[in-house]
């Protein structure tokens, strides 16, 4: 079996794409618009510019993107119960990211050095997306 996930953005999904570029060195690998799928029965007036369906690389880990579901009422339940868990190879990468997921977000836990890691912190970005963003503490002989 396998897993993998979708961010669904409903409606900003290019937006996104690009930040993301940006902001983390993200890589689109494909891109569809849904005036340009296959499936008739995908059809969505009004949305024909937004995304269909697209996938992105965060270092080694492929994402899925769309704007599906973004025709959906703005008091429909939405689902908020999770974080991506982004691994930073230094502090000063670290940094980096969590300065530019910030622009236009919220911090939720500052990044700082803490007992279980050299750089810890939570923020959610533009989009409301939750990311974890961690340097591991080096291991001692």
């Amino acid at each position: 079996m396998n897993v993998q996930t979708t961010l669904n953005f409903f409606g900003r999904t290019e937006a996104a794409l690009h930040f993301y570029g940006r902001a983390l060195d993200a890589e689109t690998l494909f891109l569809m618009r849904f005036r340009d799928c296959p499936d008739p029965t995908q059809a969505r007036p009004g949305l024909e510019d937004k995304i269909f369906h697209a996938t992105f690389r965060l270092g080694t880990t492929v994402i899925m993107a769309s704007d599906c579901g973004c025709e959906r009422a703005a008091d429909a339940p939405a689902f908020a119960g999770f974080s991506l868990a982004l691994r930073a190879e230094t502090p000063e990468q670290a940094e980096r990211y969590f300065a530019a997921l910030s622009d236009g977000g919220q911090v939720q836990i500052p990044l700082r050095k803490t007992f279980f890691a050299e750089r810890y912190g939570i923020v959610s970005d533009r989009f409301g997306l939750s990311w974890k963003i961690m340097v591991e503490t080096p291991a001692t002989a």
